[in-house]
């Protein structure tokens, strides 16, 4: 049997051996290096030595589509991805380069081969593809899949058990129903609610006391702990308050926030740590009154870019937040000094967001159209990405102004409608996915009111039924 089994593996392997094979002669690295030949020649960095920003976006994108080439021709997974490159005007010489002789193309890089990805670049610059046509494409390769079909081998054998309970988690999620789901869970939901609603009253009253005898504008639980865990921290906190009045003064007319860290959050609020005591709060006060300051050079040294804080910003302290702006002030005022803005850049950014993070942060453009910025981003790649992605940001801040006032009016309508006791979103579900979901869920209200009633739903990207009765259901439920 043990031979059996080596035999097949054996015969599997060189299966897919010999299919990696062809596909990676699909076009080879010399058939795609003169395929983009002309590419190169409009958008090579050199080319841009008057334009530093121009330059600079080159350089980058060339970067990640080497990569992305890279991993198509290796048959590693690529994950999709959009450049943005200027390409020399075919009008110019090869030593020249006028203002305004060249344009900005953006690439998207999602397709699956290579020969497919080839013809999407030179098509997006308006470039010839006669080479790679002429090219004659490989015999029909059906594209491998990470599932092993068990019909040539004995499936029962141990050496196969993951890759069978895999295919069952899969079989099994792709088949999931929100009325059959619901069907089955909302009982258990319901008797779990109704066993945590003593804890949710005492919750209550515990943090109405805590308000009214410390001046508390209110008290957040900030921390991935269910209610239980709340009510121990508000009785340990309400001990603490007992024995250690004198330090209590801090709190008055402040949110008190139970999370991971200690120390004093952007807004003000006070953050406690259930392991840790109320200390140096004096402190980050003062810094916390120096950020506007520090936010103000920012948005000065940009051209009056707006900096601001997303709704779902990571937590951090009042003191990390001073040092990241005065990092950036300082990189972004250097920058400007030595090189100056691009002349294409509007007079103003008045109308655009930024959002500072920390260094481990992304560079991102966010789907409300804010530009996430790290602390340590250096400033040519700023610019840079500012320079190609106004657009964007513009197109997404619009869109994001008018949804936030549909997606408000959805969430109270489903609420109603169905009854909900409560109705909220994990933080990486957008305003078009609760949109989506939120129309979905009213177009089919009457059929779902009755499982739905008095439950309390969160909106995420799986199934679940948490210990303290919330039920999770992913944005794109299938009923």
């Amino acid at each position: 049997m043990e031979k059996l089994c080596n035999l097949s593996l054996l015969e599997l392997h060189r299966g897919a051996a010999t299919s990696l094979a062809l596909l990676c002669r699909y076009l080879s690295t010399a058939e795609v290096s003169t395929a983009l030949r002309p590419f190169y020649f409009s958008v090579h960095p050199d080319l841009f030595g008057q334009y530093p920003a121009e330059r600079t976006v080159n350089e980058n994108s060339l970067k990640q589509l080497s990569s992305y080439l890279e991993n198509l021709q290796q048959n590693r997974p690529s994950r999709p991805t959009r450049v943005t490159f200027y390409l020399r005007s075919q009008a110019c010489t090869d030593t020249t380069l006028l203002k305004g002789a060249f344009r900005q193309v953006k690439i998207s890089l999602a397709q699956r081969d290579v020969r497919k990805t080839v013809l999407s670049i030179l098509q997006s610059c308006d470039l010839s593809t006669t080479y790679v046509d002429n090219i004659a494409p490989p015999l029909n390769i059906s594209r491998l899949n990470n599932e092993i079909k068990f019909s040539k081998f004995n499936e029962n054998h141990p050496i196969y058990s993951s890759e069978r309970m895999k295919a069952k988690i899969k079989r099994t999620k792709d088949a999931e129903q929100l009325r059959d789901w619901l069907s089955k869970n909302v009982s258990d939901a319901r008797k779990k609610l109704l066993a945590c609603q003593p804890v949710r009253d005492e919750i209550y009253r515990l943090e109405k006391k805590l308000c009214d005898s410390l001046g508390l504008h209110k008290v957040v639980w900030d921390c991935g702990w269910n209610v239980t865990h709340f009510r121990g921290c508000l009785i340990s906190f309400q001990s603490l308050a007992t024995h250690h009045p004198d330090n209590m003064h801090v709190l008055q007319g402040r949110t008190l926030m139970f999370g991971n860290d200690t120390g004093v959050s952007l807004d003000g609020a006070v953050m406690l740590s259930s392991g840790e005591f109320l200390k140096n709060v004096h402190k980050q006060d003062a810094a916390l009154l120096r950020i506007p300051a520090f936010e103000r050079a920012v948005s000065q040294v940009l051209r009056n870019i707006q900096v601001v804080r997303r709704k779902f910003q990571p937590k951090v302290m009042a003191n990390i937040y001073e040092n990241h702006l005065r990092r950036l002030t300082t990189s972004l005022s250097d920058y400007q000094g030595q090189r100056g803005y691009p002349k294409q850049w509007p007079q103003s950014l008045d109308h655009f967001e930024l959002v500072v993070e920390t260094e481990a942060g992304p560079l991102m453009v966010s789907p409300t159209g804010q530009f996430i910025v790290p602390a340590s981003c250096p400033a040519f790649l700023l610019v840079a990405f500012i320079t190609s992605n106004l657009d964007q940001a513009t197109e997404r801040l619009l869109h994001y102004k008018s949804n936030k006032h549909v997606e408000r009016s959805l969430h109270a309508r489903c609420v109603s409608q169905l009854g909900l006791s409560a109705l909220q979103k994990d933080d990486n579900i957008t305003p078009d996915l609760m949109i989506a979901f939120c129309e979905r869920l009213i177009a089919h209200s009457d059929e779902l009111a009755p499982l739905l009633s008095g439950v309390r739903l969160w909106v995420t990207h799986y199934y679940s039924v948490l210990s303290d009765g919330d039920m999770c259901v992913p944005w794109n439920w299938k009923l």
